[in-house]
């Protein structure tokens, strides 16, 4: 790829010309130009020095009056399947590029070119020559976020003269050492993470924090590779504004250094004795996991990092502020240790809950995560909701993670549920769940007059009721589910959100909940599995805790009870596990037709 060509060349222009403009610009060349009309070739030393001239010089250098448009020279039978795009924004997220590029075909490469450019470079190997040939017509010049995508071929050395290659060297290793921030080899490029990092800051350094015409943040943003958003102008004369960094994790923690050095600096040249923490801000939803149980992963982060971390009260939370405060007091380098660690805590709790949902999507057919709204804009597969938006004075922030509609009913997965709208292909199956709640909540779910359970039957389209008492000093109280199964999914997160929100689990507790599920009593060694193998690897799938009770007798119906504990996600990707085990039993035990037998004659009307 050191080879390159140079198009809109005027007529007039000389060898001599193209020369000089390579002098010009300090781009060495390793053979003499060959010119011809309207175009030229000529020979780089090497990839990088082909890549600087292509950086510099397309569209940008005028000879004679015409933009010369420079790219790799590629021979017409190795214009197959590999492109390379450029001018790609900064910071724009790999699951946007990658739902673009798949616009066009089965993308079967991708990878992030090394450039010393601020936009992105990455190439690209599409399965087939066509699907290349529609991204290069389609993607060409297109606009995203005010850049202008360049695409051009680049050789593939496996490119037949007709048929589409179907194994060789895929891809491109990259070239020279991996900028900061840049995926290494073999992995796919990532321009930053889904989860950005959020942090509060006293008001009085913000100016310290922006720099004179904004010189300082622009300085971090190049160092760190991140992008930067102050929110100046959110909630006027609050003594602290919160910061959004969006990069990788490590352009993430380098900025958050930055910026912790930067007050520290303020603070001495001002005379300011208070101390500084750092205040990272996290959504709810992920705080009782970075806890862990008993408080034990905070702990482990406080002696590994020698700092002192507090966590702002639930009830602090409000309708469109959904996220609490990470108090983390030290020095600069304790705390930036810290950072990495609740961080890393934080992105391993929401990739656990997109598994999960992409998990869950394939277990109930026809189930729509996109109008589910369940995750930020950005998360792969996944759609922003478009409901209920914050009002302008809001928290601001949100629209890059986890917008939508927080609060009313506790964590965001069962909070937003209610943005869906459209059915399940085909009628489901109704099935009947039992789940248990603290006889103490059997209020907050009927609701005044009830009312809640009311409303929580219709917006789930499912049968709701609570069983009576046990007797007097029963502990808990049975929810009687019947539906299909995005029924039972929408009630369930419904009645685990409020459980969260009216604080029956304490701050540092996740919302586990038993269910029970009836199967015939000829299945039950089905869910077990030879020796116990089957309910093991549910138990390893899912998370949760699921117990066929032994010497069980059969009820009426000649069925027994399948106990399933966990919190929300474990619960429902359990059931749908077991659910898929009897529809295996059930179709094994319908009937097969004889052998000859013919099918019955239609009764005539």
């Amino acid at each position: 790829m050191n080879k390159l060509y140079i198009g809109n060349v005027s007529e007039e222009a000389s060898a001599e010309d193209l020369e000089t403009i390579f002098e010009q610009w300090k781009i060495p060349h390793s053979g003499p130009f060959l010119v011809k009309t309207g175009y030229a070739f000529v020979d780089c030393p090497d990839e990088k020095i082909a890549m600087k001239a292509i950086d510099i010089l397309s569209g940008k250098v005028e000879l004679h009056g015409k933009v010369l448009e420079v790219e790799h020279s590629v021979p017409k039978r190795q214009r197959s399947c590999k492109m390379q795009i450029r001018n790609i924004p900064p910071h724009m997220q790999w699951e946007v590029l990658d739902s673009m590029l798949a616009q066009y075909g089965a993308v079967e490469n991708c990878e992030q070119v090394n450039t010393e450019t601020e936009t992105a470079v990455v190439n690209v190997r599409y399965a087939a020559k066509d699907q290349a040939r529609l991204a290069m017509e389609k993607l060409n010049g297109f606009m995203m976020e005010n850049y202008a995508l360049k695409v051009s071929y680049i050789p593939d050395e496996t490119a037949a003269p007709e048929v589409p290659p179907m194994g060789g060297r895929r891809g491109f290793p990259p070239r020279g050492p991996p900028r900061s921030g840049s995926p290494g080899l073999g992995a796919r490029p990532k321009l930053q993470s889904d989860v950005p990092l959020r942090m509060l800051v006293p008001t009085q350094f913000v100016g310290a924090i922006i720099g004179k015409e904004g010189a300082t943040i622009r300085n971090i943003t190049k160092q760190t590779h991140s992008k930067i958003d102050i929110h100046r102008k959110e909630n006027a004369g609050a003594a602290e504004k919160p910061i959004t960094v969006h990069s990788t994790p490590e352009g993430c923690s380098n900025a958050c250094r930055t910026i912790m050095e930067i007050m520290q600096k303020e603070a001495l040249d001002t005379k300011f004795t208070e101390e500084i923490p750092l205040k990272i801000l996290a959504h709810n939803n992920f705080v009782g996991r970075l806890i862990g149980k008993e408080g034990r992963n905070l702990k482990k982060i406080e002696q590994d990092t020698e700092t002192k971390i507090t966590i702002s009260p639930l009830q602090d939370l409000t309708l469109y502020n959904p996220e609490r405060t990470i108090t983390v007091k030290g020095s600069i380098e304790a705390c930036a240790r810290a950072e990495e660690e609740v961080m890393k805590k934080i992105r391993e709790s929401y990739e656990n809950d997109v598994a999960a949902m992409n998990l869950q999507s394939n277990l109930i057919p026809g189930l729509n995560l996109n109008a589910l709204g369940l995750f930020p804009g950005g998360a792969p597969g996944m759609g922003p909701s478009m409901v209920n938006a914050p009002p302008p004075g809001a928290h601001a922030g949100y629209s890059s993670f986890g917008s939508g509609p927080f609060g009313g009913e506790g964590p965001f997965w069962a909070s937003v549920l209610s943005a869906s709208s459209q059915p399940l292909a085909g009628q489901q199956e109704s099935e009947t769940v039992h789940l248990f709640i603290p006889a103490l909540a059997v209020g907050a779910i009927i609701g005044k007059q009830g009312q809640h359970i009311k409303q929580l039957s219709r917006f789930a389209g499912a049968s709701i009721k609570i069983a009576p008492a046990e007797g007097m000093d029963a502990k808990q109280r049975m929810v009687i589910i019947a539906g299909p199964p995005e029924a039972q999914f929408k009630a369930q997160g419904r009645i685990f959100g409020k459980l969260k929100e009216e604080n029956f689990f304490g701050p540092k507790e996740e919302v586990k909940l038993e269910a029970h599920i009836k199967v015939p009593s000829f299945a039950a060694g089905r869910v077990i599995g030879k020796g116990g193998k089957t309910v093991n690897e549910l138990q390893n799938l899912t998370s949760a805790e699921v117990v066929v009770p032994r010497e069980q007798t059969p009820d009426e119906n000649d069925q027994v009870v399948v106990k399933i504990s966990g919190h929300f996600y474990a619960s429902q990707l359990a059931q749908r596990k077991i659910q898929e085990i009897l529809s295996q039993v059930r179709r094994q035990q319908q009937p097969k037709p004889s052998p000859g037998a013919q099918p019955p004659l239609p009764r005539r009307k």
